[in-house]
């Protein structure tokens, strides 16, 4: 509808002598405060200059140049002040929107905007030294709901993921394994398998405080790794595995599948033969300590070393190669890397030599997010404060547990199935309620909370509508009679749906889809609170209405990668 009252406009304007792009027009278009004052509002203030004339004389021609055209869609149009005033007609809205909503199903809101597109989404990257943490839920959270959004809108999403598993902080586990390890294993203590590689890094960081020779240590396995070293490369294919299996089981507890999936083992001579080639070119340096460097300062980012001394590269290495096989391969349109804020030195200096190799314009793009934190302050991986993801799961889940069992009496099987369900709606829905780019404090008990903005009051909302649908059998046609206040603002909001997963993705932000979710959930609460379904003189309405909410509210919940339950 805001599409018809665009057109109208523009056509309205032209006549006026005025041009203006389509969007132009929908950018300064205005909900009124209240529905007495109609259902979009169109202000004139900005045309004043173009037309040298007062704003509230510019409504009354832009009025009366509407006026002519044939319209349908609206009961009048008015003005007041400055301001045109549209007032739809609203049984006809309705009519449609509740239709569409129900009709289309899983397609309503869907745009074809990114048809023929191809968008790389990497995701959660993680190092194989240590179990995933609260910020890797926040990453996964993210980079699965930016896939869905992209795909709801029609782009190829190919979901990447990358294992950093070289390097010395990777050798600084292996290390301490190879002292204190004593051919223990994840089994044989009972741990899950990525927590039980984590144990090892914490405990070499806990004893490099008494020895600092241990820092040595580990870069010069690193050397071996890089060398060959049979006993070394073992113990690495071993303790790899272990952290990668113990990965998988996290994912899929979470609901995150990739299509491909990269290993910094495999890149990181690829990237050394680029830098090779760059410094025949004269493009990267070697110094007299024999490091190779590339001089980044006229971008603002000082000098950057990619190899060592003593010939190991570093990180940024494989992430040059990389780039590079992801658009030969993949013939990429976009690739986005979902990593945290205080990587964003690292992703302006990996464009910026990208850029300088010749990769130029390629898409690339770090969807950069905010920090984690919790109530007790900030984690710290090295000290083995970080809250790992599953421990955090399973604490919420222990929370949703209690609130079910006081509110009914479940199977141990269906306590099971709903507590995890209802748990990670609240961990990902807290999660990505918050701007992206924003740091956040992560509260497990306020996000498990029935009663407010929070992931279980959602699904608590669509559960409630299902019922509802489930006590009254089969429907079919509806009618609509005169409508109550609150039935009307919920069709409005049913209709923004697609306006708001477009903008979403336009935005690459799905706080914009969680918070439609929460508005949307409490506008259907305070109508059924309001208006009596089942019996009601409007029955056949109020129930397709229903309906349409659950279907609209599970399309959005499915963008934010939120699991729903027919019954809570």
């Amino acid at each position: 509808m805001k599409q018809v009252v665009v057109n109208l406009l523009q056509k309205a304007l032209e006549e006026l002598g005025v041009k203006l792009k389509k969007e132009e027009i929908e950018k300064v278009i205005e909900t009124p405060p209240s529905s007495d004052m109609g259902d979009y509002a169109f202000p004139c203030f900005f045309l004043a200059s173009k037309l040298k004339s007062e704003p509230q004389q510019i409504a009354l021609e832009l009025r009366a140049k509407i006026k002519k055209f044939p319209m349908t869609d609206f009961d009048d149009i008015q003005t007041s002040g400055a301001y045109v005033n549209f007032i739809l007609d609203r049984k006809n809205m309705a009519r449609k929107i509740v239709w569409e909503a129900i009709t289309q199903k899983k397609n309503f809101g869907k745009s074809k905007i990114g048809a023929g597109r191809r968008t790389m989404v990497e995701f959660p990257s993680p190092n194989t030294n240590k179990p995933l943490h609260l910020g890797h839920l926040r990453n996964m959270s993210i980079g699965e709901s930016i896939s869905k959004l992209l795909e709801f809108n029609g782009v190829k999403v190919i979901r990447a993921n990358l294992y950093n598993d070289r390097g010395t902080h990777i050798c600084k586990s292996m290390l301490a394994y190879q002292k204190w390890g004593r051919d223990k294993t994840p089994a044989s203590k009972k741990i899950k398998s990525d927590h039980f590689v984590g144990d090892f890094y914490v405990m070499f960081n806990k004893n490099l405080k008494k020895n600092k020779k241990l820092e040595d240590d580990a870069q010069a396995m690193l050397m071996k790794w890089e060398e060959g070293d049979k006993r070394v490369l073992l113990l690495w294919k071993l303790m790899t595995n272990w952290a990668i299996n113990g990965f998988n089981e996290t994912y899929k507890k979470f609901g995150i599948k990739h299509d491909v999936t990269f290993f910094e083992s495999k890149l990181y001579e690829k990237g050394r033969t680029l830098v090779e080639e760059g410094l025949k070119n004269k493009l990267f340096v070697k110094s007299k300590k024999g490091d190779v460097k590339i001089n980044l300062e006229g971008e603002g980012l000082g000098e950057k070393i990619l190899l060592r001394s003593d010939g190991t590269s570093l990180y940024i290495v494989q992430d040059l190669a990389l780039a590079k096989i992801k658009f030969e391969k993949y013939k990429l349109n976009e690739s986005y890397y979902v990593v945290g804020s205080e990587h964003d030195y690292h992703f302006k200096t990996l464009f910026s030599i990208l850029d300088k190799l010749g990769f130029k314009n390629k898409g690339l793009k770090h969807l950069s997010y905010g920090m984690v934190n919790l109530p007790e302050g900030k984690m710290k991986g090295r000290e083995g404060t970080v809250v790992d993801a599953d421990d955090l799961i399973e604490k919420v889940q222990e929370l949703v547990k209690k609130e079910l069992i006081s509110r009914a009496k479940l199977s141990k099987r269906e306590l099971e199935k709903r507590s995890l369900v209802i748990s990670l709606a609240a961990i990902k829905y807290f999660l990505l309620k918050i701007d992206i780019k924003k740091d956040m404090l992560f509260n497990p008990k306020a996000s498990i909370n029935f009663e407010g903005d929070t992931g279980p009051y959602i699904l608590y909302s669509y559960a409630r509508a299902s019922s509802i649908l489930r006590k009254a059998g089969v429907q079919g046609k509806f009618n609509i009679g005169e409508m109550e206040p609150k039935e009307l603002e919920l069709v409005k909001k049913l209709s923004q749906f697609p306006d708001v997963a477009l903008r979403a993705y336009n935005s690459l932000n799905p706080s914009l889809i969680a918070n439609y979710s929460f508005q949307l959930a409490k506008l259907f609460n305070e109508f059924y609170h309001a208006c009596p379904v089942i019996g009601s003189e409007n029955e056949s309405f109020r129930l397709a209405l229903v309906e349409a909410f659950r279907r609209v509210l599970g399309n959005s919940l499915n963008l934010l990668g939120i699991e729903t339950l027919e019954e809570m």
